[in-house]
């Protein structure tokens, strides 16, 4: 029996199939009987003729942080039948490691025993690889924007109150903490009152509610200093 192999999408590589491939393993007098796709035979490092499959073969390659729980899960299968699914680590015959997905069923025959295996292993590496980059971009875009709303409020302050650089951000930092809110938050609506002519009013405001804010914040931390003193 040769298995042809399978049509794969994932949408982190678009038009770029996954690399994957199916197997099913007949269990016989003989002994089970391993017939794998070309595919199997690239995920694990080799091409067709290079090796023979065999459920040693395919623990040897399995992640050894893996190769104990995949083996119990095989084993119960094996009694119970059904399906199974299994996200894991194999290491090819090059050296490299590749993070599958595994699914698959356990078929019994009608006296109950283990008839057969069969069912797909994709290889997640390259769509995992691809979403974590995006996210890592996706996350340094909106630090960068995080920061430049803050930097933009700060120059509000500073213009609107003629403050240092740093008193106007430890201003952002005292109404934050006051309203429980996140600093860029309160720096994105000072940011867009400024944007807004019609709302001129409110921006001035909201620049003395801020320093009202952080004014009380202070007065705040020097009345827990006083009582610690008296206290002491």
């Amino acid at each position: 029996m040769e298995l042809s192999d399978l049509y794969t999408y994932s949408s982190a590589l678009g038009d770029s199939e996954s690399d994957a491939g199916i197997f099913r393993v007949e269990m016989g007098p003989a002994g089970p009987t391993f017939h794998w796709s070309d595919g199997m035979f690239r995920l694990h490092g080799y091409q067709r003729g290079d090796v023979v499959p065999s459920m040693e073969l395919i623990l040897s390659h399995k992640h050894p942080d893996d190769r104990e729980r995949c083996e119990e899960i095989l084993a119960q299968v094996s009694t119970t039948g059904g399906f199974f699914c299994m996200y894991h680590r194999i290491v090819d015959a090059r050296g490299r490691t590749r993070r599958v997905l595994t699914s698959g069923e356990a078929i019994l025959a009608a006296d109950g025993t283990l008839a057969a295996f069969e069912g797909v292993t994709v290889d997640l590496s390259r769509t995992l690889q691809r979403e974590t980059e995006e996210a890592a971009r996706e996350a340094v875009v909106g630090a960068t924007a995080t920061r430049t709303l803050i930097d933009q409020a700060r120059g509000i302050l500073m213009g609107q109150l003629k403050l240092g650089s740093d008193d106007a951000f430890q201003m952002l930092v005292s109404t934050s903490s006051h309203r429980n809110v996140k600093l860029v938050v309160v720096a994105a609506e000072l940011v867009q009152l400024a944007n807004s002519p019609e709302a001129r009013t409110y921006l001035d405001r909201a620049v003395r509610a801020i320093q009202l804010n952080s004014r009380a914040e202070r007065m705040n931390g020097r009345a827990d200093r006083a009582g610690g003193r008296r206290a002491g």
